[in-house]
């Protein structure tokens, strides 16, 4: 399977967008620097190293980014903006737009949903939620171009089963905020930890109790 970077830079060539369109040179600098971050974080990470697996001179790095938060923001920024919000909004709406009988049914169609998305594209979300915490003009993208959005389309999922009497009735993006800290850490543990070090993980049970928790926490 290829990569989720390689898959993005390709598509980074056929944009149309003058601000954002690579040199051949840039695209491996880029490409490198993904690979980098994700493995090593940011901070950890050095432009010798990009360099030397982009195939390119130190020097070339700083003469197409004037610091490495450059480079962090030309990966992060067109990526974001061009092609994971479009498509992490376009996955995760194939649920929200969803129909569903109840609240128990929605949450199993986002953990299944979250969890394809981490397997098809880890390493760029690695680079994600490493550095956004740390960069607040990343915050204020992921926030008007990601986070806006999902909360709009799952408030109205909310406020249907609010209607219904299944869920209490508190603020949409309070039950979001409840739901979702539950959801993403049950995703993120076992993406990350359980299948690997925990030979008692039992994913089904570690699932029905995070929507066990959810349901009776919510429950009116």
């Amino acid at each position: 399977m290829q990569e989720p970077v390689e898959q993005w830079l390709q598509e980074l060539l056929k944009l149309d967008n003058e601000e954002i369109k690579m040199t051949e040179k840039q695209l491996k600098i880029v490409q490198a620097a993904s690979e980098v971050f994700a493995q090593k974080g940011f901070a950890a990470s050095s432009t010798s190293e990009i360099a030397q697996r982009a195939g390119v001179a130190e020097g070339t790095i700083f003469r197409h980014y004037k610091t490495k938060k450059d480079l962090l923001l030309s990966i992060v920024a067109p990526v974001m903006a061009k092609l994971v919000a479009p498509f992490v909004l376009r996955d995760f709406y194939k649920v929200l737009d969803s129909s569903f009988d109840s609240f128990d049914q929605m949450l199993r169609a986002i953990i299944e949903n979250r969890i394809a998305f981490l397997e098809r594209h880890m390493q760029v979300f690695k680079i994600f939620i490493q550095e956004i915490p740390f960069h607040p003009d990343l915050q204020e993208q992921f926030q008007k171009l990601i986070l806006a959005k999902v909360l709009e389309k799952f408030s109205i999922n909310i406020q249907k089963f609010q209607q219904q009497g299944a869920i209490v009735d508190w603020s949409p993006h309070t039950v979001i905020r409840l739901a979702a800290s539950s959801l993403m850490g049950y995703v993120l543990f076992r993406t990350f930890s359980a299948n690997r070090t925990d030979s008692t993980w039992n994913d089904e049970k570690e699932r029905e109790a995070t929507i066990t928790f959810i349901l009776k926490g919510l429950a009116p």
